[in-house]
């Protein structure tokens, strides 16, 4: 029995000693023909490169507030492999932050992934709810949210900044390479437990830059708030205004009506809101562009506004039957009243009889149609001109048809007007913080002289026997044109759709404003005069007053 024993006894002995042997070989291999390899693997689970986001720039109005900006957030991940019960950490997490805990459990639960995100940009306060439940595997860093405060304040100019902080639309893409910045880099070192020890190899991110734009928010805001009254008013599809500076061609405000809450900018791309009418839609401008065929002739020395013309209510031009809006016996115009009253009759007889197709072609080009600003804006539209001239196209151009713009070309035309002249390059942004102002672009479109006989005829617009009577201010002489279009469809004009258009100078002596707006689709109303100038009168008369711009006519005393 003994003996049995002892022979146990030596083989178990054998058994541990084999056992030790083979453990001394493999610790041996490990630590040389394995070490730097398990070393690296070491590093890559303790040490991570984690890219350290620069805040985004912030957008100003011209006098500083704030459109554009970002708020603290906090980003919320986990790693499921560090979580033991990922049902109860679903439900927590989905409780605390307002998610749906269904759609977070299979996050939670997924062992094949080693980073998964909770919520990205979550509020501060709800973050740190959820950090003092100290769940296991969930991790918390700062971020920065992008917010727009002024909420429907010039929303379609200012675009969008996504989760990622990259513009995707309007001035957040166009000027996303200034309001960026670089980002910087860090390492992250972690215990065994995946709990931060420390952080080295900081490379600090470099802020983007803040822009400085011409907008004032509260011109803005209320050219916003007359929009909608218009568009309300006449069962209007949507509706323009841009109101410019014109002696530097700064614009002040850019509305479009519906509106958004930029905030919720997703919501509005859904619906189709996000267009910034003003810069990317075309439309028949109609008898505003009037002014560039009147304008022409008098460069060209081939009238005066004294020149008189004996003008039938119609006319042919080729196969197209010209006439005027109101009907009227034949009668002896000037040139000034041609433009005040906006005969067609009298503005093609003109352009057909004195200008010329070769003409008209050279100062529409001269005036900047089918030509982009430069406003910068991305998706800025050069405007349709004919493609080609038929017998009757010198009857459709010269009264605004068969001619697509822009309002913002139409808006700069009118400031040049407006400036003795001289076209300049109308813009959105004022300077980038830390870099010159832009040069901007300048041409005389007209001479002095010129430039003087067509604001004194486009003030006789306003006057009692113009279609713009209703653009009148108390106080202040004002210069406009007004504008009715029929809107184009596939197969030709559309019954009954049309857009409504007034661009005005104010005080017309001394012009410090322009302002353009433009009513598409109306109802009940179709005339510029009717619908667009009451908008204009509204706009023009708060600007006046808030930028302190006194009258240029006395008031009768009561």
């Amino acid at each position: 029995m003994a003996r049995v024993v002892n022979s146990r006894l030596r083989l178990l002995l054998l058994l541990v000693f084999l056992a030790f042997a083979v453990l001394f070989v493999r610790a041996a291999w490990i630590q040389t023909v394995r070490a730097s390899s398990l070393a690296a693997r070491a590093q890559e689970q303790t040490k991570t490169t984690v890219t350290l986001p620069a805040a985004r720039g912030t957008i100003f109005d011209r006098l500083g507030a704030p459109l554009a900006l970002g708020e603290q957030a906090t980003t919320i991940v986990a790693d499921p492999m560090q979580i033991r019960d990922p049902r109860h950490a679903a439900a927590v997490a989905a409780k605390v932050l307002g998610l749906d805990a269904r759609k977070l459990y299979p996050l939670l639960a997924d062992r094949s992934r080693g980073f998964v995100y909770v919520e990205r940009k979550a509020p501060p306060a709800k973050a740190s709810a959820l950090a003092r439940r100290k769940l296991a595997g969930f991790d918390f860093y700062p971020e920065e949210r992008r917010v727009y405060p002024q909420r429907t304040v010039a929303a379609p100019v200012l675009g969008y900044a996504g989760i990622d902080n990259t513009g995707l639309a309007g001035l957040e893409l166009q000027l996303d390479k200034e309001l960026s910045g670089t980002p910087g880099e860090a390492t992250v070192i972690r215990d065994a437990l995946g709990r931060v020890i420390d952080t080295t190899n900081e490379r600090p991110a470099r802020n983007g830059h803040d822009v400085f734009l011409t907008l004032d928010h509260t011109i803005q805001a209320n050219a916003e708030q007359v929009l909608r009254d218009t568009v309300r008013r006449w069962h209007a599809k949507s509706a323009t205004a841009i109101v410019v500076d014109p002696r530097t061609d700064a614009v002040l405000a850019m509305a479009t009506e519906p509106g958004y809450d930029a905030n919720t900018f997703p919501q509005a791309l859904a619906k189709g809101l996000e267009a910034n009418h003003a810069v990317t839609d075309v439309f028949e401008p109609g008898s505003v562009f009037k002014v560039v065929t009147i304008g022409a002739a008098l460069s060209e020395g081939l009238v005066t506004p004294e020149t008189t013309f004996t003008l039938p209510y119609s006319i042919r031009v080729a196969d197209r039957v010209i006439h005027d809006a109101e009907p009227r016996p034949t009668e002896r115009m000037t040139v000034a009243q041609i433009l005040q009253r906006s005969s067609n009759v009298g503005t093609v007889t003109i352009a057909r009889n004195l200008l010329g197709e070769a003409r008209l072609k050279e100062w529409i080009h001269r005036f900047g149609f089918g030509e982009r600003t430069g406003v910068g804006f991305p998706g800025e539209s050069a405007g349709l001109l004919p493609s080609y001239w038929s017998g009757s196209t010198i009857g459709n151009v010269p009264i605004g048809q068969g001619i697509s713009v822009t309002a913002i070309q139409l808006a700069s035309v009118y400031a040049a007007i407006a400036n003795g002249g001289v076209w300049v390059q109308p813009h959105l942004v004022d300077h980038v913080q830390g870099e010159p102002r832009p040069v901007l672009r300048r041409r005389r479109i007209l001479s002095p002289r010129v430039d003087r006989q067509l604001l004194a005829m486009l003030k006789g617009v306003v006057s009692d026997q113009g279609t713009a009577q209703a653009a009148e201010i108390p106080g202040y002489t004002v210069a406009g044109k007004t504008g009715t279009a029929q809107k184009p469809g596939p197969n030709g004009y559309m019954p009954g759709k049309y857009v409504a258009t007034f661009v005005g100078m104010v005080p017309a002596r001394h012009p410090r404003l322009v302002v353009l707006v433009s009513v598409d689709e109306p109802k009940g109303a179709i005339f510029g005069g009717v619908v667009a100038a009451p908008a204009f009168a509204r706009i023009a008369s708060f600007d006046l007053q808030y930028l302190e711009v006194p009258p240029d006519l006395k008031l009768p005393r009561p």
